[in-house]
C-alpha cells in the first residue's frame, strides 16, 4: 500500500506520508485496509524488523481527502507531537477547489459547529448554541479557474470536517463533497480537499520542520500551480 514515492520525510521519530484520496488513515468498521496497518508492513519490510512495529496516530484527515499525514515512529515523539497539536504550535495549510468564483482574495470564516454522530456531518451556525463549537479559518484565493476557485486555506481550529462544512457554508462547497452540497461527485470518489503543508518546531532537534505534499497526478488537479 505505501511505496518510497509515498513517504515526504522520516527520521528517528517521524515519517510523513502523502495519502492517497479513498484511503482511511486508521481502520474502521469497514474492514478495509488503512494506511496505518500499510505504514507498519512498510516499516518492518523495509527495516527488516522481525516484531511489531511502532506507528502512533498524531492526527487523521478524512476519507476523500488526499495529502499530508504525519505519524509517529516512537512513543516520544507520538507524545511531543500530541502536545504541539494540542496546544495549536503547529500550521496547517490545505489546498481546496471550490465550485464557483470567490471573489474575495482572502478572508477568515467564523461560526460554530456542531456533529452529528450518526450521519457523521457536521453542522454550522452563526451563533453559539448548545453544543456548537467555535471554528475558525483563514483562505486566500490563489487561482480563479472556469467553474472553480483554488484556495489556500489555514484551519485555526481542528473541529469535525470544519473546511468542508464552512466553505460550504459560505456558498462554495469543495468539488465533489456531495455531502456539504457540491453540484457532482468526482469519478474517483474524492473530494478536492488536499493536506498540503505542516510546519512546525521537531520535537526532538527542536528545528523549524515545513513538510509539503504534492497534490495528486490526477486530471482534476491538473490545471493547478500552487
Amino acid at each position: 500500500m505505501i511505496a518510497d514515492k509515498d513517504v515526504l520525510y522520516e527520521d528517528n521519530h517521524l515519517i510523513a506520508v502523502n495519502k492517497k484520496a479513498g484511503v482511511l488513515v486508521q481502520g474502521d468498521k469497514t474492514g478495509d485496509d488503512s494506511l496505518l496497518d500499510g505504514l507498519s508492513v512498510y516499516l518492518k519490510i523495509k527495516y527488516n524488523k522481525p516484531g511489531n512495529v511502532f506507528t502512533g496516530l498524531i492526527h487523521r484527515i478524512d476519507r476523500p481527502v488526499s495529502g499530508l499525514v504525519l505519524l509517529a515512529k516512537t512513543s516520544k515523539g507520538l507524545s511531543r507531537m500530541n502536545e504541539l497539536f494540542k496546544n495549536r504550535k503547529i500550521t496547517k495549510t490545505y489546498l481546496a477547489i471550490v465550485e464557483g468564483k470567490v471573489d474575495q482574495k482572502n478572508g477568515t470564516l467564523v461560526s460554530f459547529m456542531k456533529k452529528n454522530e450518526k450521519q457523521n456531518k457536521s453542522y454550522v451556525s452563526k451563533k453559539e448554541n448548545g453544543g456548537y463549537k467555535r471554528a475558525e479559518l483563514q483562505f486566500e484565493t490563489l487561482q480563479l479557474l472556469d467553474h472553480y476557485s483554488l484556495l489556500e486555506v489555514f484551519p485555526l481550529t481542528g473541529r469535525h470536517h470544519q473546511i468542508r462544512a464552512q466553505l460550504a457554508e459560505m456558498g462554495h462547497p469543495i468539488k465533489g463533497d456531495l455531502k456539504y452540497g457540491a453540484k457532482r461527485s468526482n469519478e474517483d470518489g474524492s473530494i478536492c480537499l488536499h493536506a498540503f503543508r505542516l510546519e512546525f518546531e521537531h520535537p526532538i532537534k527542536k528545528e523549524t520542520l515545513t513538510i509539503r505534499a504534492p497534490v495528486p497526478q490526477i486530471d482534476t488537479w491538473k490545471y493547478i500551480s500552487p
